[in-house]
């Protein structure tokens, strides 16, 4: 499992100067947004080592008994799912006798060696189909694909760019149907239009990528003798949103006069999403998005805040305020200020407005994950991916109610509107000593501490409280970096997707990487990040104190620690390295019905393509890590669903690699050589239509 390919040429971060332009307009070649003196993450680590065995003494005491099954749509995963294995199977560091005998449950497959074939490549056993690309018509009307003669009005009426984040929902009274819905994060103008002009982009061009954006509902039919999926064109259920649907601003924020503009002077709608990258489902039937890298669609800003959040000063990318000055912060300064939130929307409704929701908070959401309380409150995880940035929790004042009716349905849907959004500090106090930059873990043999969750802000029907001297509630939650900032925060590296585990009620936060560690001014190996030049990036996995996600105290360990499993700066879980594959800056992750984690991977610096990992979290094989898929040349592996019988994976940006165009790809997936190069979404099944993995 332990093959590894020559290095290939990248971006800090693993991604090439293509995706670096167009998915975050350049994060990391930007000043780094976050210049308070908050404490790093491996500062605060580093003093955790002698926590750990008092932590897991009461994490042993206090977890509840039998246990939870994997979530699935109106079971998202509650207090209550957290067994007693949630304080077991956490490992040594030794690993003995642990890489022989079978794989965990739900992992034994061949794993797949790294590579770099421009296809998807998938375990020995198993199949593959294309399940819907860019550009497929979905609703009623809408032409067959002709990216030579691409229009707004076909765009808005096809399957979008870039999908990310997945969601396949039950559709009752539809038989051997379900409902697909996608996110579109950013668009590659130079992989989309023929003669591209970065300097000068037509108005139709701006307005094809604006259709582009958004989220598509789909619904696909199922092959029940296979895991096979296939679009239902033009169902009454099918819907686009881009990035000119009108949109509602819910919560403590809006009407503020923060948020209003000249086009919106009342502070409460607002035409479209942009770059929404991961999300999450809720037990209610809608789905979550994350509104992530939006400060490279706006331009000619000149506020202090507005640098905190990334938003530069000369033009965008994409020059999109040539066309419409909402993007021009000099001219329209609050439209900003509209983006960067949680999206709900309801996909059963297509008549329904989607919704932004203020109350969890303003930065670069990478998704926004639910776990019930035993009350059956939802808490929502998000973290913000930047460099040195913060993972944040919102806990709701209100109870889920159950049912379908349209008084419940409204009363859900409101569920994100009041309570408590909080960041997360770590904290430690062992002997920074034991960190010695190589990786070797310390004496105690893992990486783990102890934190806090810190109250920014608290909504309710009759208004909003401010629990951060110096700014009000509507500055919190407009300016929810600055809020992070002043309380003390701990800084991260980039916090991207957090999932809570259905069967054990564990958290797990990926942290992709962070290309500043060990530069003048910025902190060197620690015990989070244990080694200099952080390429590889790690994954924490986070016990709320009691597993209840209410709480406001949690311990922490460092689950995996990232990359060449020969290299001893990684790490494992305690299982031993000579039995996993390579993995390097892991991204999203999923939870198998077995409790297994499942890792897509963005940036990989390891010379293989990015591909989807499975890992044991718990039990004798705990930190098993197996290569699942690899995607193909210039893709990123996105919005993963691991089903009992089928995998699902959105492949990003296929072909994005320095250099490439329409005139000149670096790849000819999905359909072949002569043709547009399209991001598309691939279900993979087992031959035999058995069980993934067992």
């Amino acid at each position: 499992m332990r093959k590894l390919l020559p290095m290939i040429g990248s971006h800090p971060g693993g991604r090439s100067a293509l995706t670096c332009r167009f998915r975050c307009g350049d994060a990391c070649f930007h000043e780094v947004p976050n210049t308070s003196t908050n404490p790093y993450v491996g500062d605060v680590i580093a003093s955790a080592l002698s926590r750990r065995s008092v932590m897991r003494a009461a994490a042993v005491v206090s977890v509840a008994t039998a246990a939870g099954t994997a979530a699935t749509l109106g079971t998202a995963p509650p207090a209550a799912a957290a067994t007693a294995e949630a304080a077991t199977g956490t490992g040594t560091g030794k690993g003995k006798g642990k890489g022989k005998g079978r794989a965990a449950r739900g992992l034994r497959f061949t794993a797949v060696e790294p590579n770099t074939a421009d296809t998807v490549t998938v375990p020995d056993g198993y199949k593959q189909n294309v399940v819907i690309r860019w550009g497929e018509p979905i609703l009623r009307g809408a032409p067959a694909f002709d990216p030579e003669n691409q229009t707004a009005k076909a765009q808005a009426g096809q399957f979008g760019y870039n999908n990310d984040f997945l969601a396949l929902l039950p559709l009752p009274g539809e038989r051997g149907r379900r409902l697909l819905v996608a996110n579109h994060e950013y668009t590659d103008e130079v992989l989309m239009f023929r003669g591209y002009d970065a300097a000068n982009p037509t108005r139709d061009q701006v307005e094809v990528a604006w259709a582009a954006h958004g989220l598509s509902a789909v619904v696909v039919e199922e092959d029940r003798r296979t895991g096979r999926l296939t679009a239902v064109t033009r169902h009454q259920l099918n819907r686009r949103v881009t990035a000119t649907t009108e949109f509602r601003l819910t919560g403590p924020a809006a009407g503020s006069d923060l948020l209003k503009t000249s086009v919106d002077p009342t502070g409460t709608k607002v035409l479209g999403t942009l770059n929404n990258c991961s999300g999450g489902t809720t037990p209610w039937g809608t789905t979550l998005h994350g509104e992530e890298n939006f400060n490279q669609y706006f331009a000619n800003s000149s506020r202090t805040t507005d640098k905190r959040y990334g938003i530069g000063t000369g033009a965008s990318e994409r020059k999109w305020e040539r066309f419409d000055k909402r993007f021009d912060v000099a001219q329209e300064p609050n439209e900003v200020h509209r983006f960067g939130y949680v999206v709900e929307f309801d996909p059963y409704d297509p008549s329904s407005t989607p919704r932004k929701h203020t109350a969890l908070g303003r930065f670069k959401h990478e998704a926004a994950t639910i776990r019930l309380t035993s009350d059956g409150r939802p808490v929502v995880y998000s973290g913000d991916d930047e460099r040195f940035d913060y993972f944040y929790k919102f806990v709701s004042a209100k109870r889920m109610r159950k049912g379908s009716g349209r008084a419940v349905r409204e009363h859900n849907l409101s569920l994100l509107d009041e309570g408590t959004l909080y960041v997360a500090r770590l904290t430690g106090d062992s002997p920074a000593i034991e960190i010695d930059g190589t990786g070797k873990l310390p004496a105690d043999g893992e990486f783990d501490g102890g934190g806090e969750w810190i109250p920014l802000a608290t909504a309710t029907a009759e208004g909003a409280v401010s629990h951060v001297d110096g700014m009000t509630a509507d500055e919190v939650f407009v300016f929810t970096r600055l809020a992070g900032d002043k309380v003390g925060a701990t800084k991260m590296d980039r916090p991207e997707d957090i999932e809570p585990n259905p069967v054990t009620g564990k958290v797990y936060v990926a942290l992709t990487n962070n290309s500043n560690r060990g530069k003048t001014g910025f902190p060197a190996a620690d015990e989070a990040n244990p080694r200099n030049a952080n390429k590889h990036g790690q994954v924490l996995e986070l016990t709320e104190h009691r597993n209840r996600p209410e709480s406001t105290r949690f311990g922490w360990l460092l689950f995996l620690v990232a990359g060449d499993p020969e290299d001893p700066a990684t790490y494992f879980a305690g299982f031993p390295k000579d039995h996993v594959s390579p993995i390097s800056c892991p991204d999203n992750v999923a939870f198998d019905p077995h409790g297994n984690l499942w890792i897509s991977t963005d940036g990989a610096q390891l010379g293989s393509h990015d591909g989807l990992f499975g890992v044991a979290t718990r039990g004798e094989r705990r930190g098993e890590l197996k290569q699942f898929l690899t995607v193909p040349s210039g893709a990123e592996t996105c919005g993963p669903i691991i089903q009992e019988r089928r995998v699902l994976v959105a492949v990003q940006h296929p072909g994005e690699l320095d250099g490439a165009t329409v005139e000149n790809p670096k790849s000819a997936w999905p359909d072949g050589a002569g043709t547009y190069v399209r991001p598309a979404v691939v279900a993979v099944w087992r031959a035999d239509g058995c069980d993934i993995g067992v």
